[in-house]
């Protein structure tokens, strides 16, 4: 009797120990992604409500940094380099700060995104893009504070933060068309040197046609303009092995075993080696 009294006292220790107390937050976090022509725009942030306070000019003070949230840095991110007026914002995430005002507001995006509210010490160097904005009058009031994506096209999109009756938006700009450009191209201009070996691996360690997967290897090693890996002609070896090109196999090894060396790449340098030395023997 005594045993199942500690044991059931150990189980209720455990269980207290393990126990979480789960509450609602006061700033509930939010995660959104917008794609914008084809850059995705990822922000993540906590929304405080007024919950009956005056917000800008007293909660949130006029001419001071705010941390534009609660809790946490926002963090927005971008995945292609953008245009925020006219300058350049490189791809990449951001804290997002401002610096309200009555009449116009300063969007600041800077480069630390691991604070928590403003940085303990604040750093010109890593503000990677301010810019001033003019506040909007809502004639409806906004209970929560919130960020979006709106008026999207394929080139632009702007950025919108509100809360109370104002309105904060910040137009980017997005390289739609480069970014097109680059796929069209890339596409266009056939498999890349990686596509090609991926298949010879897969129809080697398939016990494929071999002969294709020979043709596909020596595809990627000629795409590399005589800079082929060595793990790409550790894999041709391989394939002429299997086609009983022992001759080939060796002085593609040899090849192999130079490029290994030189990366100082000791599990290669040995597999080049031991099959050098078995195909050898054949």
């Amino acid at each position: 009797m005594k045993k199942i009294v500690i044991a059931a006292g150990l189980l209720l220790i455990t269980l207290t120990a393990n126990a979480q107390v789960k509450t609602p937050q006061a700033s509930p976090k939010s995660d959104i992604t917008q794609v914008v022509g084809l850059t995705d725009v990822h922000i993540e942030y906590s929304r405080p409500s007024a919950k009956g306070r005056a917000v800008f000019g007293d909660l949130v003070p006029f001419g001071k940094t705010w941390r534009t949230g609660a809790n946490g840095n926002t963090i927005i991110t971008f995945s292609e380099d953008v245009k925020i007026g006219g300058k350049d914002l490189p791809k990449g995430s951001y804290s997002l700060f401002t610096v309200p005002r009555a009449d116009s507001w300063d969007v600041i995006f800077y480069k630390d995104t691991n604070n928590w509210g403003l940085p303990a010490e604040w750093n010109e160097n890593k503000v990677a893009l301010r810019t001033s904005v003019k506040p909007e009058n809502l004639n409806r009031n906004v209970e929560t504070f919130t960020i979006a994506v709106n008026g999207i096209s394929n080139d632009s999109g702007s950025l919108e933060i509100s809360w109370e009756k104002t309105l904060v938006a910040v137009k980017f700009d997005v390289p739609t068309q480069k970014t097109a450009m680059a796929s069209i191209e890339s596409t266009l201009a056939g498999p890349k040197a990686d596509d090609y070996f991926a298949s010879a691996q897969y129809f080697y360690q398939s016990n494929g046609d071999m002969n294709k997967a020979l043709t596909w290897v020596n595809a990627a090693i000629e795409k590399t303009k005589g800079e082929a890996p060595f793990w790409y002609l550790r894999q041709k070896s391989l394939i002429q092995s299997k086609l009983g090109d022992k001759k080939g196999a060796i002085e593609t090894a040899k090849l192999s075993l130079a490029a290994a060396e030189k990366a100082n790449n000791a599990d290669y340098v040995k597999m080049n080696k031991d099959s050098i030395n078995e195909w050898s023997k054949k």
